[in-house]
């Protein structure tokens, strides 16, 4: 099958796009026909190896598996002796640690839940995990209708599907971001849109119940300013900051033992991959009521390139690969 992998660590230079072994599943895996995957920050770290606080894990000096991607959707091609929810011929969602950049990938049943038919394959590859990252964010927020919710980060990745939860939930949202990005963040749910370039997020005053914040480059001082007293803070990003140790990362950890000492709720996300959540943003896709932006789509042979232009700065919505 054909891959995109690469075996050290670096920039979009180092990635090929070539022939390896076609996976086999494990008893609890399914092997699934890989029709389409998602890029995001989160596989760049894969391809960078920084920040290093992550090299035990993902590999000391060279990856341990070096497939890129992680979010996909396919089709069932084969299953594990031990497997019961999925059978060849399936269509299925979810994400994987074996890399989704290739024609085929495996994963454990438990992080896989049916695609409903009503739902394509780059929709559901873009959920896998940046919509159960904004997902669980709200529930951690705690997010209610009647409540003024804010999403830094509104146009990206997680940041657009934020929007569009927080709206559901029946709570006004004000989107942060570029102005290149307000008449997406409008057309998600956002009734309220700030340009970051022009007007800090302070700068209306203590007006907020909930802020979600998905690009973690501004200082705990400045956000609890536009928090209402017993509000919360959900942090879901932080890398955008120097050093190759913790790349802001360091935010995630230390901002609610912060928390402990202000008059608001401070929680860190780190998304919880499973079939539970996939199965209740799915149902969300298949009414119509949760729409993934997907304003660019690249072929596997075009993988270096997909990771060029999300390097290069802050894409709108979710960059795909399709198959």
């Amino acid at each position: 099958m054909k891959a995109c992998i690469r075996s050290v660590y670096g920039s979009a230079d180092v990635l090929q796009v070539r022939d390896v072994e076609t996976p086999t599943p494990a008893d609890d895996e399914v092997l699934v026909q890989v029709r389409a995957s998602s890029n995001d920050r989160g596989v760049w770290h894969m391809m960078t190896g920084y920040p290093l606080v992550m090299r035990p894990v993902i590999g000391l000096r060279a990856p341990k598996v070096q497939v890129l991607g992680r979010a996909f959707a396919g089709v069932v091609t084969s299953v594990g002796s031990s497997v019961t929810r999925f059978s060849a011929g399936d269509q299925v969602f979810g994400t994987t640690n074996a890399g989704s950049w290739a024609e085929y990938t495996v994963a454990p049943e438990r992080l896989l839940a049916p695609l409903p038919p009503e739902v394509t394959f780059e929709q559901g590859a873009s959920v896998g995990c940046s919509g159960t990252t904004a997902l669980q964010a709200l529930r951690s927020g705690d997010v209610r209708a009647g409540q003024r919710v804010m999403v830094i980060g509104a146009g990206g990745g997680v940041g657009s599907f934020a929007v569009q939860l927080a709206a559901l939930r029946g709570a006004g949202v004000t989107a942060v971001c570029g102005a290149s990005k307000r008449e997406l963040v409008t057309s998600l749910g956002a009734d309220e849109v700030i340009d970051y370039t022009r007007e800090e997020v302070d700068a209306r005053g203590p007006r907020y119940d909930v802020i979600v914040d998905c690009a973690g480059n501004r200082p705990l001082s400045l956000l609890r300013k536009a928090l209402k007293p017993g509000g919360a803070l959900v942090s879901v990003g932080g890398e955008d900051h120097p050093g190759r140790l913790m790349q802001g990362f360091q935010w995630q950890m230390f901002r609610p033992i912060a928390g402990m000492f202000v008059k608001r709720r401070i929680r860190s996300v780190i998304a919880r991959e499973g079939g539970e959540d996939l199965v209740e943003l799915g149902r969300l896709m298949a009414a119509g009521e949760l729409t993934p932006a997907i304003p660019r789509t690249y072929s596997l042979a075009e993988a270096p390139e997909c990771m060029r232009y999300l390097a290069e700065g802050h894409p709108a919505g979710k960059v795909l690969i399709s198959m």
